[in-house]
């Protein structure tokens, strides 16, 4: 499946992924890949950063023949995963805002608005308080309701390793929520 354009062929281990094929990954995962980046940083500017630097990665290791044989979509995760990681290395968790989110219904019931808002941050906080491994596998297992294999390929760990670590972060997330109130 090689394109007979000059310059849209890639390295010959990786000639499966012609220019058109690149557009669609980007366009197929750039939405889903802000949404995950912007819960976790809760900044548009560096959600926006982290995909742009995610899929420029992304290129590059095609480029160099060292992208993903398979599963496209968890080699990104783990790129945009790594980015995230190694932000909040270099810069103190952020305060959380209590407007980010805000999906209510027009004629809600202020205080039950609050209510949920309230709740929202105090998961999002404790999410920001596991281990980076933990806080990812409960992100893609439940907020963006991917299968265990598919969260085992974006880890790099079997299926019964990301079992274990889903059970051990949602134990941990469990106790710091305790422990908040």
């Amino acid at each position: 499946m090689t394109t007979q354009n000059q310059g849209d062929e890639l390295p010959a281990d990786r000639s499966l992924y012609s220019r058109k094929i690149l557009i669609a990954i980007y366009e197929q995962y750039s939405e889903e890949l802000y949404r995950y980046a912007y819960r976790m940083l809760v900044d548009s500017d560096l959600a926006e950063d982290c995909v742009s630097e995610t899929f420029s990665r992304f290129l590059r290791a095609v480029r160099d023949g060292l992208g993903p044989v398979e599963n496209v979509r968890a080699y990104l995760y783990r790129i945009a995963h790594n980015w995230i990681t190694d932000h909040f290395r270099r810069q103190p968790i952020p305060l959380l805002s209590l407007d980010s989110e805000r999906h209510e219904e027009p004629d809600a019931n202020p205080s039950s608005v609050v209510a949920v808002q309230f709740e929202r941050e105090r998961i999002r906080k404790a999410l920001l308080m596991l281990p980076p491994e933990q806080r990812q596998v409960i992100e893609l297992r439940f907020l963006e309701n991917w299968a265990h294999k598919d969260v085992a390929a974006a880890l790099g760990k079997s299926e019964e390793a990301t079992r274990a670590l889903q059970h051990r972060a949602l134990i941990a997330l469990k106790r710091l929520l305790i422990k908040e109130e």
